[in-house]
């Protein structure tokens, strides 16, 4: 009877015809959609969206490539979790730089000056007042 072993070259499709013959799962597939999914739902986090993004899209690219080279199944799911985890990536660096960009505004130093040097409650209530007037 022929095993596995018999057919190294031919990838994990030949092996099909041997009754014992056990499929290889691409794990690296399923993370990459598993951190895909996270990142996409985590993005507001900018560590969630960017640090899952990463992996999961190297993840994916491991796992699109041992599918296209025949050593794996699932080069669907690789993908979509390939593509989540860009989105995430994406998402998780517009929020990044959208803070960034209002923390290192005028009106926002000035907010935080105004409330440095505030010594009461209603001095600090008065900055923020100003500063949402500003803001709109």
């Amino acid at each position: 009877m022929a095993t596995s072993d018999s057919y190294p070259s031919q990838g994990w499709q030949q092996g099909r015809q041997d009754p014992n013959y056990v499929q290889p799962s691409n794990g690296v597939a399923v993370a990459a959609l598993v951190l895909g999914i996270l990142a996409v739902v985590f993005f507001w986090t900018v560590i969630g969206g960017i640090l899952l993004g990463l992996i999961g899209l190297i993840l994916g690219i491991v796992g699109i490539r041992k599918a296209r080279a025949g050593r794996a199944p699932r080069r669907a799911m690789a993908i979509i979790g390939t593509v989540l985890s860009a989105l995430g990536i994406i998402g998780g660096a517009g929020i990044l730089i959208a803070g960034v960009s209002i923390l290192n505004s005028d009106s926002f130093k000035s907010y935080s000056d105004c409330v440095q040097h505030a010594h009461s409650q209603s001095a600090k209530d008065k900055c923020t007042r100003d500063f949402k007037d500003r803001s709109n």
